[in-house]
């Protein structure tokens, strides 16, 4: 699908800005920049490289400023804001911008036309830029493109101590080497810019951010004639073929594409951004699912629910199989990390979901492959995820004779609702949250099952499960709002209505009657439903923030106070379909409700799905512009109806 933009969606500077593409490279590295070619973020990045995977990134090329000279007039392409209020305005003669595989620019002016193409090569910090420039005015033409470097780590800024030296075609600084491979004429220049970052300054981040130039290229394209100017950005010395590096990005994308065999226009998009979250874990040897774009790294719970759409509905079983072993051999008293280590640092074990959704995934990847081998292998692992459930385990994480999960304590934050601010903890969830429960059962059937299909003696597994289920439907069970409590603990938190409950409906194996089923997913449709993702929190709530935005405080206190995540719909149009027994009608109406994801993947990052929105008008993304858990979400429902 090729998403097409023309001179109606770039208006103004700001309404130019308002989308961008995103390439991966595998590594954890990017490029993204504005349907502008501007930079609104300070992790905004012609080449984001990485140098050790997923995490050690650094921002090489910033931007690139491109002006067009025609006889003796002078025009500027590129477009920027800058810190001191002047702007670039090159959009104004930018015709259109278009993503498919690749990001494409084209410009039309004064006889002139240029286009523009962007690539990505897999497995290497490498990015290309190819212009093609048609001259069909009177005047001989320039080119003149220059890079703006930073060569800082991601997030910081460029200081002015920071020296580059420069050798030919190569440029280093802080220990960091970019070889610059181009057909053009490279020359020297220096120059420093201050940004303005219009996407950071709303969220109370860095505002501002400086680069500086220590080359330029330039191409001379005499009247009449047409010519091409290639440039090849890389870490790696001798990449010199820019088409081919496009030509790559352009067969990996189509390759995925194909693999997974969906039809539906969406669901191929989708495909192809689910892929961008994979990359390389260096100190854990395997692959793993960075959370999201352009601000988070890999976390074990993301992982957990992101891997099923974003690995198993694509058909990328040995990916699957290769994040599932990694987390098997770092688990610790029945947990999964929740954060890997870096350098000498230690995993992080504070999550109480993450080990549960494993033997999920482990079930779905069987359903899918039929690999019982890869079961065995981590049957070990399961059973004592199960076992230290039981008994007890880290964090407050505990089976109650009742059969249910107790998890949290003091400032423990461990669901996926964690936002902690100093000692506030705005949903502290301690006590026996009714997710948690859901996929605690779940694991116990599929305990149960693998059991069985193992051939080995009686485990108890079920009767568990039984006991279980009968507390959870006295617990739990709100007949007076037709819905599931999203927490027991003895406070006002346990009548909050919150999309947590969906889960209770929408797993492999649930626990309440048809009829609740249907109530729950009845409820969650009147007081959380939106287009682009569920509320956290009831609207009638007295906790409900309507506006996600600001500094980090006000941030996070809205954080699941109402704000709309993307990635639990999946969860409420699976719990749909099945209360409505995957009827030809239920699947009819959920592909018309996915109708309107289109709209949301033409705004923000291309092709993408975000975090959230706010609560009360979800009508721009907000949060990361990409996130895995909300794309892989989305393609099980796709998978689901196909």
């Amino acid at each position: 699908m090729k998403w097409i933009y023309g001179k109606q969606d770039f208006k103004t500077l700001s309404r130019g800005q308002e989308n961008c593409y995103l390439l991966t490279n595998g590594l954890g590295g990017f490029s993204s920049l504005t349907m502008t070619g501007s930079v609104t973020r300070n992790d905004h990045a012609l080449l984001m490289a990485c140098t050790k995977a997923p995490n050690h990134r650094y921002n090489l090329i910033h931007r690139l400023k491109e002006e067009i000279r025609i006889g003796e007039e002078k025009q500027i392409l590129s477009a920027q804001e800058f810190a001191d209020g002047t702007k670039e305005e090159g959009y104004q003669h930018l015709s259109a911008f278009s993503f498919e595989d690749t990001p494409v620019w084209r410009w039309e002016t004064k006889g002139v036309r240029i286009r523009k193409e962007i690539g990505m090569t897999q497995q290497e910090n490498t990015v290309a830029v190819v212009y093609e420039m048609k001259n069909q005015s009177l005047f001989d033409a320039e080119l003149v493109v220059t890079p703006f470097l930073q060569f800082v780590r991601k997030g910081e800024d460029l200081t002015e101590e920071q020296v580059f030296e420069r050798k030919g075609n190569t440029v280093s600084s802080d220990g960091l080497t970019l070889y610059f491979e181009t057909d053009g004429e490279i020359l020297p220049e220096e120059q420093t810019e201050t940004y303005y970052y219009s996407y950071d300054a709303c969220d109370g981040r860095r505002e501002s951010g400086t680069a500086k130039a220590v080359l330029k290229i330039r191409m001379q394209v005499p009247a009449g004639e047409r010519r091409t100017l290639s440039i090849v950005c890389s870490m790696e010395q001798g990449r010199n073929d820019a088409q081919a590096v496009i030509a790559e990005t352009k067969k990996y994308r189509k390759a995925l594409e194909e693999k997974a065999g969906f039809a539906d226009p969406m669901a191929k998009v989708l495909v192809k951004s689910a892929a961008q979250f994979v990359a390389d874990r260096e100190s854990t040897g395997g692959k793993t699912i960075l959370a999201g774009f352009p601000f988070f790294e890999d976390w074990g719970r993301d992982t957990m629910i992101a891997l099923p759409g974003v690995c198993i509905s694509t058909g990328q079983y040995e990916t699957a199989k290769e994040i599932l072993r990694t987390f098997a051999a770092n688990e610790r008293d029945g947990l999964m990390p929740n954060l890997f280590p870096e350098g000498k640092n230690e995993p992080r074990y504070n999550t109480v979901d993450a080990a549960l959704l494993f033997i999920n995934c482990v079930y779905l990847y069987y359903q899918a492959s039929g690999d019982m081998d890869f079961v065995k292998e981590v049957w070990p692992v399961m059973e004592r995820i199960i076992t230290k459930y039981r008994e007890g385990t880290r964090h407050g994480i505990r089976m109650e004779e009742d059969g249910l999960i107790r998890a949290g304590e003091s400032l423990d934050q461990v669901t996926w609702m964690d936002v902690r601010v100093g000692e506030i903890l705005p949903t502290p969830r301690h006590g026996k949250p009714v997710e948690i429960n859901a996929y605690w059962y779940n694991a116990l059937r599929i305990m149960e099952i693998f059991a069985s299909e193992l051939g080995l003696e009686y485990t108890g597994y079920g009767v568990l499960a039984d006991r279980t289920r009968t507390s959870f439907r006295e617990q739990f069970w709100n007949e007076e709002r037709g819905c599931l409590k999203d927490l027991v603990s003895g406070t006002k938190a346990d009548m909050q209505i919150r999309c947590n409950q969906i889960w209770a409906v929408s797993m492999p194996f649930t626990m309440l009657e048809k009829d609740q089923e249907r109530q729950v997913v009845r409820t969650v449709y009147e007081k959380l439903y939106t287009p682009y993702g569920l509320r956290t929190l009831e609207e009638g709530d007295e906790e409900f923030h309507p506006f996600y935005g600001g500094e980090m405080i006000e941030r996070d206190l809205a954080y699941h106070q109402g704000t709309v995540w993307t990635f639990p719909l999946g969860a409420y149009y699976l719990a749909y379909l099945k209360v409505c027994g995957y009827s030809e009608e239920a699947k009819e109406e959920v592909k018309e409700q996915l109708e309107v994801m289109e709209s949301a993947m033409r705004e923000g990052c291309i092709g993408q799905l975000p975090e959230i929105y706010d609560g009360g008008n979800p009508s721009s993304s907000k949060g990361c512009f990409a996130q895995a858990w909300s794309v892989g979400e989305i393609l099980r429902v796709y998978e689901a109806v196909k």
